[in-house]
């Protein structure tokens, strides 16, 4: 911002964007605290005029249209990595052949997009430089967080805050987030899955152990699974996964895997078909928790079954189809920036989701976690 201000101050036409109009706002805010009153500003315009005739025009890249109709002497993109490929390639970069002018690409990577092409570029062309700065100098080390300061870092973070974010982040979100890496996120989810096979399945509780269950009901051509972990030894102990079978029986199988391991807690999707059963099995006296799936609460169980076969915290049995569909498991990163998780094209993610929802619910001493509902 301040290398912004201070170039329109000396003239020339100046492009700010940003995804959405709320950091675009945020972005105006700091203008106006870097120019203080030797500019005006004009809210309704998005626009800061200088005495010399400089100027600054603020767009958010939602829409990239939004830009269009200027010569710039200069462009900033700020979070470039949520931002469309063409709202630089189609609108902004253009804007600057006129000029020979400059621009700055800054943000968090999200994945290897077009912000990543550009990056590289700084290898190759003399006319490009690059930085990569995590928001603290840190590196793993014989399984332990480690500080290894960096020269532009931001000294008013603690280190115990990134030790915090490293114990409970995935491997790839916190190399993103926190160390500012280009990482691939689109493609397989959970790593080292056949490292964790190695639990035995059970056909009922064992002493002093305490369990919870998943359960993902199928429609139409997906199945129904219930997966029981005992959360004494973070073990799956029971798959069952069955399709074309009416609901009132599905209903008594899962009150025999009750009777059978007595789960504290059975975490139901609540969705679609979720709540007329959910109904039946709370008048079975079940212990039912209701999950409400959406994007962010699917992402958040995801995520925390992902982090735990990166760490090595979850057994499964070594079952040929809970293995093929958390290895083929994917990724997408939409145009908001959000995550979206599901199965390949013609696979199916059932026993994924039973799994995430027994792993997000499961707490310690039967304490269940809370999240979306």
């Amino acid at each position: 911002m301040a290398i912004c201000v201070e170039a329109a101050v000396k003239g020339g036409t100046y492009i700010w964007g940003a995804p959405t109009f709320d950091q675009v706002r945020i972005s105006f805010k700091e203008a106006q605290r870097a120019a203080g009153n030797v500019a005006d500003f004009n809210l309704s315009r998005m626009t800061v005029q200088f005495p010399s005739a400089g100027e600054i025009v603020f767009r958010s890249l939602d829409n990239p249209d939004n830009a269009r109709g200027y010569t710039a002497d200069g462009v900033v993109i700020d979070e470039s990595g949520v931002v469309k490929s063409e709202a630089w390639y189609e609108v902004l970069r253009p804007m600057l052949i006129d000029t020979n002018g400059w621009a700055w690409l800054i943000g968090t990577p999200k994945g290897r997009n077009w912000f990543w092409t550009e990056f590289q570029k700084a290898h190759d062309h003399d006319d490009y430089a690059a930085w990569q700065v995590p928001t603290l100098g840190v590196a793993m080390q014989d399984g332990q967080l480690v500080r290894r300061p960096h020269p532009l870092e931001n000294p008013e973070v603690p280190f115990t805050e990134i030790e915090q974010l490293q114990r409970t982040l995935s491997e790839r979100v916190f190399e993103q987030e926190i160390l500012a890496q280009f990482v691939e996120l689109s493609g397989g989810v959970f790593r080292r899955v056949t490292d964790a096979a190695t639990a035995t399945l059970q056909d009922k509780a064992q002493d002093g152990h305490e369990y919870i269950c998943g359960v993902d009901w199928g429609k139409l051509a997906d199945f129904s699974v219930f997966t029981v972990i005992d959360t004494t030894t973070n073990e799956v102990v029971y798959v069952d996964r069955f399709n074309q079978i009416d609901y009132a029986v599905q209903l008594q199988r899962l009150r025999a895997v009750n009777d059978r391991f007595q789960p504290y807690s059975i975490i139901v999707e609540r969705n679609s078909i979720g709540e007329p059963l959910i109904e039946q099995l709370y008048r079975l006296g079940l212990p039912v928790q209701p999950f409400q799936t959406t994007n962010a609460t699917k992402t958040q169980a995801i995520d925390s079954l992902a982090l735990s076969f990166e760490r090595g915290e979850i057994r499964i049995p070594n079952d040929a189809v809970l293995i093929a569909e958390l290895q083929a498991y994917e990724m997408e990163r939409l145009p908001s920036g959000l995550m979206r998780y599901s199965a390949p094209a013609g696979m199916h993610d059932d026993t994924v989701m039973s799994l995430a929802l027994a792993w997000q619910g499961r707490g310690e001493s039967g304490n269940l976690l809370l999240f979306g509902g």
